[in-house]
């Protein structure tokens, strides 16, 4: 394993980089306010191929976007071929988890011609939400962005209080292990008052407002239908309560290639059950045409 830096539009992002050119080509999208981190119990368990986990824009190490941009699936999705570009990857496969497995959705139903497989962890697509709630989700977000703006983060004395803060978080808990891999990469040091090293979390602010505008469910399956590669989408269970039965099995199998895998555990079973989440991708990623 070995940091990368890549140079793109938005400035510049930073990531994991495993295996040797001439493999397969995979890169990986992490969830939300997790980091590059994410996918390294996993990347051990993985042969034959060539993988790159970003930190996606203001995230981990990464970039922020710029004063007044906001967050969104469709804006990461320029970002991301960008990283590729900065590759020099033309085709590539895409491995997503959570927030990271529908950013991937939505590149690889845009770019058939760029996206040669894709294996989506505990997402597909995007989530959906109803007509009538359109407005009352733009007024919350828009009232919730006006209101952070000026706002301090938290400084934290030692790794270890934040460490518990992701083992506890009312979502995206983590066992310990894997909450100190994503802390580790997702704190900066700075100085408190008395000169003493403390660290404050690197992700950008602005990721915890609400999301302006969400699709409507014919929308999100019309994404999924148009999914043209191989894809393997892998849910844990029991399934999230956002993501529930049978919603989640009649999205994949809306994919005209695609396999569904379930496997017990939580949702970032890619991290506390690498080796079983391995064994489920199996040889998926490293084709060979």
């Amino acid at each position: 394993m070995r940091e990368i830096t890549l140079d793109v539009a938005l400035g510049r992002l930073h990531g994991l980089h495993w295996g040797e050119a001439g493999r397969p080509r995979v890169l990986a999208l992490h969830g939300w306010l997790d980091n590059a981190a994410s996918f390294v119990p996993l990347a051990a368990h993985l042969d034959g191929i060539e993988l790159v986990a970003i930190d996606l824009p203001g995230h981990g190490r990464s970039a922020h976007l710029p004063p007044g941009a906001d967050y969104s699936f469709a804006g990461a999705v320029h970002s991301v071929l960008d990283a590729a570009d900065a590759l020099g990857w033309e085709r590539f496969a895409l491995l997503g988890h959570s927030m990271g497995a529908g950013i991937a959705s939505l590149i690889a139903a845009a770019c058939p011609d760029r996206i040669e497989r894709l294996v989506a962890i505990e997402a597909l697509g995007a989530l959906p939400d109803s007509a009538a709630n359109t407005v009352p989700r733009l007024r919350d977000a828009v009232a919730a962005g006006r209101a952070l703006a000026g706002k301090r983060l938290r400084v934290f004395t030692d790794l270890d209080t934040p460490v518990r803060a992701r083992t506890l978080a009312r979502t995206g808990a983590v066992d310990e292990a894997s909450a100190r891999l994503l802390v580790e990469r997702g704190v900066r040091e700075v100085l408190v008052d008395d000169a003493r090293a403390g660290w404050e979390w690197s992700s950008d602010p602005r990721l915890t407002l609400p999301t302006m505008l969400r699709p409507s469910e014919d929308q999100v399956r019309a994404l999924i239908a148009g999914i043209a590669c191989p894809t393997r989408v892998i849910y844990a269970d029991p399934p999230q309560p956002y993501l529930p039965e049978p919603r989640r099995s009649e999205h994949a199998a809306l994919l005209p290639d695609g396999t569904m895998v379930v496997l017990p555990g939580g949702h970032h079973l890619h991290m506390e059950q690498p080796a079983a989440v391995a064994a489920a991708i199996g040889g998926f990623l490293a084709w060979r045409d």
